[in-house]
């Protein structure tokens, strides 16, 4: 049978053998100088590791992580070990302390750079002294803290995964975390320091988001917050920047006890390049996350277990008994509505995009009115979708990146943001397949408000950096569900600050439980939650440029035509967009106009690819007298808001307060 096998083969049975050995490695034995010899492959070269933990040791490389540059390529410094960017352990680790540092001791924490996992060298720095008492030393004074200072995402992930419980990577590499019990802002529970200077200059009263504290609530918030921090075995530091314009950007420092924390900052803020890291110093507004850290209900002022609190003074924010990101973004963006007019530029809370030709153009709309939609053009450049300023040299954003609502996303109605969620992303409070982890966007299980916080550079027609020329176009979006305001009308500089600080949209059914009809809503400058001075003020510096660079204003209504809502019909978003290209184009600056009644708008005869029928609106509905009615309704509510504002004087001589006023609906 052998013999049959080896004939079949077509060879002899020794031969084959031979050939077979010589296929193998081959193996040889070398005296190791002890009593046992060593065996080699040969077939391979040699292995520098004669453990696993040596092998481990060599599979990361001694460098620092790559970061985006302004003008949108990048730099990589080798220099110090670990995983992070190569500043000097010494001023960092003194830079931190001082922030960390009580103000009831001497000296700030002692921390180590680093995991607590890892070894480290221990570095603790001392703080100068305050003028309060000290108190006797505690526990947590005896500790070290580990910082992990300017992690990269990936670092961020496992930190995520292997210590944050609800941390997955989803199927198309995001990372998805819950936020806790708020899944929203807490507006009732944000508070800011009145004292002799933010008294004069905030806005406060009847309108105002500004909910006041004293210094002394708001050191005793500060002081449980640290504590809480120093007590932690690690702390995350994200040192960064907001504002895309190098003259007037500042720099902020975020202390988190979360990588997820850490992670959404990191893509929100505009992230230094390792130089500029190396030579951060002192930041010049700090926030001090203990979101997971309740505040005492018996602080004077606290009406709940959260509170988020801005002291301009010590350009410092404190958070306390909530998890939920968004309160970081939107506390700094609070925080550059104050600090930026006193530079004499505008902070707005708009989106802004740009022609090839350089012409910007800026939209303002509050939820639902298209805002993210209409600016968000693949035949323009994207500067930013939320946050910016207009200064004396043109128009930048604020942030580093995008903070998109996920609910109902679809690929086919919004395929930026679709393929901006990939590594690197947070993913906020949504759902997903337990075992494919893909994401289910239309699940509102854990809330409605599902979000994804991303680099802006993961949208393909980002321009990087983030800066433009000064804008030609200012687009208020108003989603008119009474139907009677017209798809577009053009706005002198009195009606553009009218409708600026009025800031209108209406609800409708399903956007919030309990509304049955159209409701009206007004946010002072489109983003009344955020501002800090009055909105009048706001409006006057948006009136000076404008005028200064003759940009125009324009009122865009994405709302309801024929009708109210439940009658009429909603306005078709390829309407819209042929509008928002003819105010791109120029054209409309050359069309012939029409003045209405009651609100006094021009508007065009005619736009190309729009029905002329619906431009005026009361052409388009059948029941003229309900027109009639419904607009002195919505006339009447207008009115009835801006009674707010008519008090404040603009100017020495209010002469521009009475223009605004004027500019708003005669009846």
């Amino acid at each position: 049978m052998a013999g049959k096998g080896n004939e079949n083969t077509g060879g002899d049975f020794s031969f084959s053998a031979a050939a077979a050995r010589d296929a193998l490695p081959r193996i040889t034995t070398e005296k190791g100088g002890k009593s046992t010899d060593v065996c080699h492959d040969d077939t391979a070269p040699r292995v520098n590791f004669q453990t696993i933990d040596e092998l481990h040791s060599l599979q990361k490389k001694r460098s620092a992580p790559t970061t985006p540059l302004r003008d949108g390529s990048a730099s990589g410094v080798s220099g110090t070990s670990g995983p992070t960017t190569p500043v000097s352990s010494e001023t960092m680790l003194q830079s931190v302390s001082a922030s960390l540092a009580s103000l009831t001791r001497e000296t700030g924490p002692k921390l180590i750079r680093g995991d607590p996992t890892s070894a480290a060298k221990v570095a603790h720095v001392p703080v100068t002294p305050t003028s309060l008492p000290t108190a006797d030393v505690s526990d947590s004074g005896l500790k070290f803290t580990h910082i992990l200072h300017n992690l990269s995402p990936a670092e961020l992930y496992e930190q995520a995964i292997k210590y944050e419980k609800g941390s997955f990577v989803t199927s198309t590499g995001a990372l998805a975390t819950l936020s806790g019990a708020k899944t929203g802002r807490s507006p009732k529970d944000k508070r800011v320091v009145k004292d002799e200077t933010t008294e004069a200059e905030l806005w406060w009263g009847k309108g105002s988001p500004n909910i006041e504290m004293d210094e002394q609530t708001f050191l005793v918030n500060r002081e449980r917050a640290v504590d809480y921090l120093n007590s932690l075995d690690k702390v995350f530091v994200n040192d960064q920047y907001l504002n895309w314009d190098p003259e007037n950007r500042i720099k902020v420092r975020i202390v988190s006890a979360r990588a997820y924390h850490s992670l959404f900052m990191h893509n929100m803020c505009i992230r230094p390049t390792p130089e500029e890291l190396e030579n951060f110093g002192t930041p010049d507004f700090t926030i001090y996350n203990a979101g997971k850290f309740p505040c005492n209900r018996f602080t004077h002022y606290m009406t709940s277990s959260t509170s988020v609190d801005i002291n301009l003074g010590r350009r410092e924010m404190v958070i306390l008994g909530t998890q939920y990101a968004g309160e970081m973004k939107k506390g700094l963006f609070g925080v550059m509505h104050y600090l930026m007019p006193k530079r004499k530029i505008l902070s707005l809370h708009s989106g802004c995009n740009m022609g090839k030709d350089g012409d910007v153009a800026l939209f303002f709309g509050l939820s639902g009115t298209g805002k993210t939609t209409l600016s968000t053009d693949h035949n323009r450049y994207l500067i930013g979708d939320d946050e910016h300023c207009w200064s004396e040299t043109g128009v930048s954003n604020i942030e580093g990146g995008c903070y998109a609502k996920c609910i109902d996303l679809a690929r086919e109605k919004e395929p930026d943001i679709w393929n901006a969620i990939k590594f690197g992303t947070v993913l906020e409070n949504v759902v997903f397949d337990e075992h494919t982890r893909e994401v289910d966007y239309t699940d509102k299980s854990v809330t409605e408000n599902t979000r994804a916080a991303y680099p802006i550079e993961y949208i393909p027609n980002s321009k990087i950096p983030c800066v433009g020329p000064h804008p030609k176009n200012v687009i208020l979006l108003a989603c008119d569900a009474f139907g009677v305001l017209p798809p577009i009308s053009k706005l002198n500089l009195a009606q553009t600050m009218y409708h600026f600080i009025s800031g209108y949209t209406a609800l409708v059914a399903g956007t919030e439980e309990g509304v049955k009809e159209p409701r009206a809503t007004f946010s002072a400058c489109f983003g009344a939650a955020f501002i800090m001075l009055h909105p009048t003020k706001y409006a006057a510096m948006l009136a000076e440029k404008m005028q200064a660079q003759g940009a125009t204003g324009w009122l865009v209504n994405t709302g309801w035509s024929g009708g109210s809502y439940g009658s009429g019909s909603r306005i078709k978003l390829a309407y819209t967009r042929k509008i928002i290209d003819a105010i791109h184009s120029g054209s409309l600056l050359n069309a012939t106009y029409r003045k209405t009644d009651i609100f006094g708008l021009e508007i065009p005869n005619e736009v190309e690819g729009v029905p002329s029928e619906i431009l005026e609106p009361i052409n388009a509905w059948e029941d003229k007298m309900a027109y009639e009615d419904t607009l002195l309704k919505l006339a009447g509510l207008f009115k009835s808001n801006f009674e707010t504002f008519t008090s404040h004087k603009i100017g020495d001589d209010g002469k521009l307060t009475e223009e605004i006023l004027a500019a708003g609906p005669n009846f």
